[in-house]
């Protein structure tokens, strides 16, 4: 289904004079193991774009929950390495092949993750509780039947159920409860899974949000959405007593905004986020 992909990116050092360019190759690879492709390169260019503001953050630890090929969390360490040393990177994947094809993937440019074989981050919520400062997600979202759910192999990595959302809806809340209280989460996400109505559902739970890429290709249009906690917003969720699960009326029309028209939403220039 997915071809085998050599890929590359580049970024500005932290002198922001000399261009440091790493090459990151499959340098293994399994027919169960799912490889990069348009989402995951769109998850890397939104690391990217935000990096500035990453390494502003200084995470202490950065979580990726489906690892796969080990393209985002390998790219990610070596985003950060440098300025950020210190940072703890942890990755989980429920298909035991991707765990390994990550392990040398990671070995292969130099960098280390602790690598855990369980469904989203299973055993590990009373260890890692407000602890995650970064989380970066590429989920399965393809619709799918639900059967199709959690299988063995590679469907795990795309079977998204009834509208691509069942994997999804169970991750946010684990999210919730894993994110440190400045903790930021960065989510593939497709048209399909109403990119509006997740927003809207991390919002109940304080969150704000931005959509950093937004990508159009051949077979779907990808949205990278990061959250982060927002005391004004928290504030307004205690204040609010919910009648139903419709969004007030001017954020709903902002985000459908955003999603529909396909357009950059980045509000970088104005905070830290």
């Amino acid at each position: 289904m997915r071809e085998m992909i050599h890929f590359s990116f580049s970024f500005l050092g932290s002198n922001n004079m000399s261009l440091r360019t790493a090459q990151i190759r499959l340098v293994s690879s399994h027919p169960e193991v799912y490889e990069p492709c348009d989402d995951s390169f769109a998850l890397v260019d939104a690391l990217l774009a935000d990096r500035i503001n990453l390494l502003e953050h200084r995470p202490m630890l950065c979580m990726e929950v489906g690892c796969g090929s080990g393209y985002v969390i390998t790219s990610l360490a070596l985003m950060l390495e440098q300025e950020v040393p210190w940072a703890h990177y942890i990755a989980t994947d429920i298909n035991p092949r991707a765990v390994e094809v990550t392990r040398k993937t990671l070995e292969a440019h130099g960098v280390c993750a602790e690598l855990i074989n369980t469904d989203i981050a299973s055993g590990l919520e009373k260890r890692l509780a407000g602890l995650v400062d970064v989380m970066v997600v590429n989920p399965p979202y393809v619709p799918t039947p639900e059967d199709e759910v959690g299988r063995e192999g590679i469907a795990s990595a795309w079977a998204g159920g009834e509208n691509g959302r069942s994997v999804i809806d169970k991750i946010l809340p684990i999210a919730d409860k894993l994110l440190s209280k400045t903790g930021w989460l960065y989510l593939v996400t497709l048209t399909t899974n109403d990119p509006s109505q997740i927003c809207l559902q991390m919002r109940e739970k304080g969150y704000a949000a931005r959509i950093v890429v937004q990508r159009s290709t051949e077979e779907e249009n990808l949205h990278i959405i990061k959250f982060w906690r927002d005391f004004d917003i928290q504030m307004e969720a205690k204040e609010t007593v919910p009648v139903n699960k419709t969004a007030p009326v001017g954020v709903m029309d902002t985000l459908l905004s955003q999603v529909h028209r396909l357009s950059l939403w980045i509000s970088g220039n104005n905070s830290s986020n």
